[in-house]
């Protein structure tokens, strides 16, 4: 049975059901590879489920494609459209992390399959970089008959009761069977191939050896029998090198030759020619006496290139991990930590553009003179390598000191660098930097190498252009939240204090914790301490408000002095609630009274060490109930004992219970020696509260009464 469109459906409603709709795409478009994405069921991911033309294990980083990612695939079904990008070039500035992860001359098409308003995932297909840069109107009339049908067949498999749903591994579609040969015909290849002085050898798209002449087994020093079915650089310890394997994954994924040269040992090289196809690849071998000669996109037996082979996942893990990175410096350090190591390179720089000139804001690899030699050259200065490739928006790399000293024969005399690579960073065609990697040698950078750093560029200049926006806003908001606070807490006759506020470890939002000391008198002193629900403008705001209420009611019992705050809290009905806790200290009688709406309790050194966490009856938080009651509790302040008010980031903790966090706090506290009020301060929001983690900011005030004229 047939639908509309002439497609066969495949029995069965697992993923397969779309394997003639993928098959037939492909065919009519002349695509290399062809997958099909499907929304996995109450995610915005894409799994991968369907994939044509290359082994499923080659798709592995990119199987899983969360639908906010800036990739091709999810832009597709997120906008509803079809993506098309005609080179890698356009990949790399476009979609770095998809770039990072297809290092190939290609072309790519991704297109959303719906029904509706329904959509069920996409379908995305590959070319050879070779073919036109744009789509004929015949491939995205196919494209879309495709995506059209392949919705179809999901929505009416689904409205039988049995969707189609992405299996653990992606279903891998049969390759298109090559014409079986008569069997004279056979022979007659046979005998031809072995009259060859080359080798030949056949590898199906997994890389396994299906066909090795007897010329090709004599040159690799093998039974050829014994290597049918095997791994070639499984099968050849000698090829067990990371860009034997590369080179063959860029020929089934590119559809191009690719070559490289290897050392058979104790002393043969061999030079392993790749022509691929849809149904695997013929390899040539032959000796040769060149180890260094380019062919085509690979430098083929380089040792760069096997350094930039062997550390493509890791690099691919670094587009990961600048994800997670907040600030400038933690972008610099983590592009330097894996890009050095991985590229063999001796020296590392990122520049940002900053009123017409490039300021150095990380480097790694350069002595601090260096780097004021380089640092701040205006956009005007042509002779800047690093203004050029900015201004222009190309990478510009520089294989020896010669090529160097073309442009600027100051920079290999200054920098003692033999080679360089200047990527701009750019961002939706903004510039951002300028990201500089230098080696100690003369490099050749290959092309694969460069589309690899031209990439990484990519991925750079977005995490680099979040992290200054996180940085200005960092700067800004808990300026702004230091400002809220008290400038300096007041002289108090017999009293110690010491007051610390952190900002949250990777919170860009302004806080609500605020904390204050109010003098009432020569012996009469009263603190507060609270926490507004929320980081952000509002909270402050509020965080402003309480501490004004709190001012102008101190000196009344704490019980009043919450009531009434909480009163102005519930009219200004901001919808955030509001924890606090107040205390009124009399020093001439060494008493205190305590009330709290919320907040965590307070914790009581006695002079003798022993600490204790004080349970006071609490009230609700301040702003739910404007007929909330506060009771107050009173209790002895003795000279010499310390009282701690804290907010609840400095006990919370993922995985850790509260009040197991506090019972610790308190076992701090007691364990502490009698040091000065600040060291003690300092020793508390010092304990190991996982802080990397810390998503709370953390506000501490400490009070110690001194005996009377003491």
């Amino acid at each position: 049975m047939h639908d509309a469109a002439g497609f066969s459906p495949a029995a069965g409603s697992g993923p397969e059901l779309l394997d003639p709709a993928l098959a037939q795409v492909v065919r009519e478009t002349g695509a290399s590879v062809g997958s099909v994405y499907l929304l996995s069921p109450g995610e915005r991911l894409l799994r991968l489920a369907v994939l044509s033309g290359v082994p499923p294990r080659f798709a592995a980083p990119w199987a899983r494609v969360p639908l906010g990612d800036p990739i091709p695939v999810a832009e597709a079904v997120r906008e509803r459209r079809l993506v098309w990008i005609g080179s890698h070039a356009q990949l790399a500035h476009g979609y770095p992390r998809a770039a990072l992860v297809l290092p190939h001359h290609l072309a790519l098409a991704a297109a959303p399959v719906t029904t509706g308003a329904t959509a069920w995932g996409a379908l995305v297909l590959l070319w050879p970089g070779a073919r036109p840069q744009q789509l004929s109107a015949h491939e995205r009339d196919a494209i879309s008959t495709a995506c059209e049908h392949m919705g179809a067949l999901l929505r009416r498999a689904a409205d039988n009761g049995s969707p189609v749903l992405p299996g653990r591994e992606p279903h891998a579609s049969a390759a298109p069977s090559a014409p079986t040969a008569e069997p004279v015909e056979a022979q007659a290849v046979a005998r031809f191939v072995d009259r060859l002085p080359e080798g030949c050898c056949a590898l199906d798209l997994e890389g396994r050896i299906t066909f090795l002449s007897a010329a090709a087994a004599d040159l690799v020093g093998c039974n050829g029998p014994d290597l049918i079915g095997a791994l070639l650089w499984e099968a050849l310890p000698w090829l067990d090198e990371p860009v034997f394997e590369d080179r063959y994954r860029a020929a089934v994924i590119s559809r191009e030759p690719t070559s490289f040269i290897a050392l058979r040992p104790p002393d043969r090289r061999l030079d392993f020619r790749l022509y691929p196809d849809a149904s695997g690849i013929s390899v040539r071998i032959t000796t040769t006496d060149d180890l260094t000669r380019a062919e085509g996109p690979a430098r083929s037996g380089s040792h760069a290139m096997a350094r930039r082979a062997g550390s493509l996942y890791d690099l691919m893990h670094l587009a990961v991990t600048l994800t997670e990175a907040v600030s400038v410096r933690d972008v610099v350090e983590l592009a330097a930590d894996q890009i050095m190591p991985a590229f063999g390179a001796q020296g590392f720089v990122v520049s940002v553009a900053e009123g017409g000139r490039l300021r150095i804001v990380g480097s790694r690899g350069y002595r601090s003179e260096v780097l004021s030699r380089l640092d701040l050259p205006p956009f005007r200065d042509a002779a800047a390598p690093t203004v050029r490739a900015l201004t222009t928006g190309v990478p510009l790399f520089f294989a020896s000191t010669s090529e160097m000293a073309r442009l600027n024969p100051e920079i290999p005399r200054l920098t003692r660098r033999a080679a360089w690579a200047f990527l701009p960073l750019i961002v939706s065609g903004r510039p951002v930097g300028c990201c500089v990697v230098s080696f100690d040698r003369p490099r050749p950078f290959a092309p694969d190498e460069r589309a690899v750093l031209t990439s990484l560029a990519g991925l750079i200049a977005q995490a680099l252009d979040r992290a200054r926006l996180y940085d200005a806003k960092h700067q800004l908001a808990h300026g702004l939240q230091t400002g809220l606070l008290p400038a300096e807490l007041p002289a108090v006759p017999g009293l110690e204090v010491a007051a610390r506020y952190l900002p949250a470890a990777r919170d860009i939002d302004i806080g609500g914790d605020f904390y204050d000391l109010i003098r009432l008198d020569d012996t009469t002193v009263a603190a507060a301490i609270g926490d507004v629900q929320g980081h952000n403008v509002n909270a402050a705001a509020l965080m402003g408000q309480v501490r004004t209420a709190v001012h102008a009611t101190a000196g009344a019992p704490p019980g009043e002095v919450l009531a009434r705050t909480n009163r102005l809290l519930t009219d200004v009905e901001s919808g955030l609630f509001t924890s606090c806790l107040y205390a009124h200290l009399d020093l001439a009688h060494h008493r205190v009274q305590l009330g709290t709406a919320g907040h965590p309790p307070p914790l009581l050194r006695h002079p003798n060490g022993h600490t204790e966490v004080l349970r006071i009856r609490p009230g609700l938080l301040l702003g739910i109930d404007p007929a909330a009651d506060y009771p107050a509790t009173e209790m002895p302040l003795p000279p010499g004992s310390v009282l701690a008010l804290y907010t609840d980031g400095l006990v919370e903790a993922p995985g850790v219970d509260l009040d197991d966090a506090t019972a610790d706090l308190a076992d701090l506290l007691a364990r502490t020696p009698n040091e000065t009020i600040d060291a003690l301060a300092d020793t508390l929001v010092g304990r190991d509260l996982h802080t990397d983690a810390r998503r709370d900011d953390i506000a501490l005030l400490l009070l110690r009464p001194h005996p009377v004229g003491g």
